[in-house]
């Protein structure tokens, strides 16, 4: 959909950073908004990755530190993604030193679904992940993306306004207007 049609925002209610005033969010049988019933799931409950098109990086923390940043919010959970293999799918071994300051666009995305992924996320949530990028480093972002998700086929939801990105990604399309 276009830009101000709502799809950041239902991702963020999904997310459950925002709140709407009526409806129900579920996943498979876990109900994480039912305002009828009083159900309302807190964010860190709802297992959600989430990448910002702003990537969100912490910038104290080196690349290999935001990596694994979301792996410590789930203490207990088995690792359902390794570490390494996430490394090695976006091609971050030689950035793991590096702090956010010293990135490209591109890698800061990369660090940014590879953080997401390592949360264990029982969905993935990525908006507008390639907006601020050219279009050679956005066919190349977007390849990763695609690596990923086949790989480790945890469910996406892929907000764009670039039909071009969701067809290549995308099993299911909703059009916002």
């Amino acid at each position: 959909g276009p830009s101000g049609a709502g799809k950041t925002s239902i991702l963020y209610m999904i997310a459950g950073l925002l709140r709407p005033d009526h409806g129900t969010i579920r996943l498979g049988e876990a109900a994480w908004l039912d305002t009828p019933k009083g159900v309302c799931a807190k964010p860190q409950a709802r297992h959600v990755g989430f990448v910002f098109q702003d990537h969100l990086l912490f910038p104290h923390l080196t690349v290999e530190r935001n990596l694994h940043y979301g792996r410590r919010r789930r203490r207990g959970s088995p690792p359902a993604i390794e570490p390494q293999r996430v490394i090695e799918v976006l091609e971050l071994a030689e950035l793991l030193g590096r702090y956010p300051r010293n990135l490209s666009g591109g890698e800061k995305q990369r660090v940014a679904l590879g953080r997401a992924l390592l949360s264990g996320p029982e969905l993935l949530l990525l908006d507008e992940p390639l907006a601020a990028l050219d279009m050679a480093l956005k066919e190349r972002i977007l390849s990763y993306c695609q690596r990923a998700l086949d790989e480790w086929r945890v469910p996406t939801i892929y907000v764009s306004h670039q039909a071009d990105e969701v067809r290549r990604l995308a099993q299911h399309v909703i059009v916002m207007d």
